[in-house]
């Protein structure tokens, strides 16, 4: 797994110590308002094994996020496979943070690494962002990464149930020329 350095950060394989302060970003609701329900202790730990499978597979995925200068896990960033059933196909670029974390521009510049190496390193042609529709703040970041949405390709998830995390928005990011 490659290391990812910005001047703030580190994107990192996940380490045992990991677990514990992953679990309290997926236990607190504010940061899954947009996710669905909480996770459990149980299932937090199993996302930690299915992004260390992932990587090995692939050769990209979850990275933790730390502060480099605290060594503070502070959440993931990272590139995905965009889930079957969905209208489009492609890797998808996403974050999650502890709120504690928010308003502090890490999102933004874990994903402009994550970026660089999905475009540099893996040659990606595109990478897409999907969120739901009232998920601003997530909004105001792929706007921020230089991604753009068309409403056209808005979307209802189909493994969302109906209400608010049913509706969805992509953005796409082509690769620089």
């Amino acid at each position: 797994m490659t290391d990812l350095c910005t001047d703030r950060l580190l994107l990192r394989g996940w380490r045992a110590s990991d677990l514990e302060p992953w679990a309290a970003v997926n236990a607190d609701p504010e940061v899954r308002e947009h996710l669905g329900d909480v996770l459990t202790r149980a299932q937090s730990d199993a996302s930690v094994a299915r992004f260390r499978a992932d990587f090995g597979r692939r050769g990209y995925g979850w990275w933790a996020v730390e502060v480099r200068a605290t060594g503070e896990f502070i959440g993931f960033a990272g590139l995905d496979d965009v889930d079957d059933g969905l209208p489009f196909t492609g890797v998808e670029i996403g974050w999650r943070l502890a709120r504690a974390a928010w308003g502090h521009g890490y999102a933004t510049e874990a994903a402009r690494a994550v970026l660089a190496f999905g475009f540099g390193t893996l040659a990606l042609p595109e990478v897409l962002a999907v969120t739901t529709a009232r998920n601003l703040r997530s909004q105001a970041v792929m706007r921020r990464l230089g991604m753009t949405t068309d409403p056209a390709d808005d979307f209802d998830d189909p493994g969302a149930p109906e209400g608010p995390l049913r509706r969805n928005v992509l953005f796409r990011l082509a690769a620089p020329a």
